[in-house]
């Protein structure tokens, strides 16, 4: 049997070396305590696996998966309507943010955004903590989000961004049938005195950039098609400017040409992401479901 490996916070960190439940793991690693105060390591929210807590007591582990159990104050539990935690551990947070949500603040709104809602959760298990902004989603926009614990690994993220990042997709309802089933949109953008995207046809005189979109329609329906999409570049409001230009504009966006009156929101949400962790290198999948709006649309 391995040694058990103590974290200098003061958790206790074991390697699976075998597939089991986490009841059979913990009854294991801890013969001497009763059935129920196993359960209550769980609800008291004090056992994480990979990093993440978890309080299901069937838990599959895996050979390799790391099981770590909290010693010191239990980790304080996110509840928010527009975000959610997906990911968390000492380093990086990966969060679901909801459709009408900034992530991060204006001259206009500084407190209710992802950035601050995180912040306050950090600091309620210790006032030092702080949160770091990697990369942003439009407000308009829902979906995965990654944010650092320290500004080293802010900078590790961002100075190396497309090598640390694996795969990133979107999911779009849009308006009318794409050019093909699948394809690339590689169209440099600008920005107007409105703060508006649009593709150049003067790249030169407006100070464009690359931006480069690939997508691949996964169903049509009713004038309507459901897009994945990724981005090969990341420009403010890429995808949305892009889907404007060959004619499809996200459903519900009329900053960018829609005339959907029934979506009630911008139908773009980012549902995957991959990456490597910015500390350990290990590969990190997550991914959410499309919400229910994007398949009573199609």
């Amino acid at each position: 049997m391995k040694k058990v490996r103590v974290a200098p916070r003061g958790d206790l960190i074991f390697t699976v070396e075998q597939e089991c439940s986490l009841q059979q793991f913990l009854t294991e690693k801890f013969a001497g305590k009763s059935r129920s105060a196993l359960k209550s390591m769980l609800t008291h929210r004090r056992v994480s696996v990979n990093g993440t807590i978890t309080t299901a007591y069937d838990y599959a582990l895996r050979k390799g998966d790391r099981v770590s159990i909290n010693r010191g104050r239990v980790a304080a539990e996110l509840h928010h309507p527009m975000l959610r935690i997906v990911f968390e551990d000492q380093h990086i947070i990966v969060v679901d943010k909801r459709n009408g949500l900034l992530s991060m603040g204006t001259d206009r709104e500084r407190d209710k955004t992802a950035y601050s809602i995180l912040s306050q959760h950090v600091k309620r298990e210790d006032p030092s903590n702080r949160i770091f902004i990697v990369h942003r989603l439009d407000r308009e926009t829902s979906g995965l989000m990654v944010f650092a614990k320290s500004e080293e690994v802010k900078h590790r993220l961002q100075a190396d961004w497309h090598r640390v990042v694996i795969d990133r997709k979107y999911v779009a309802v849009v308006d009318g049938v794409m050019p093909s089933e699948e394809g690339v949109i590689d169209a440099p953008l600008a920005e107007n005195r409105n703060r508006k995207m649009f593709v150049s046809r003067t790249p030169d005189e407006d100070n464009a950039v690359d931006a480069v979109t690939h997508y691949r329609v996964l169903r049509s329906r009713g004038g309507r098609s459901l897009v994945e999409l990724s981005l090969e570049t990341g420009r403010k409001n890429q995808i949305r400017a892009h889907l404007e230009h060959v004619g499809c504009p996200v459903a519900g966006d009329k900053k960018y040409s829609s005339r959907s009156t029934d979506a009630g929101r911008v139908c773009l949400h980012a549902h995957k992401l991959a990456l490597y962790h910015p500390i350990t290198g290990e590969e990190l999948f997550f991914s959410t479901s499309i919400p229910k709006l994007f398949d009573n649309l199609i």
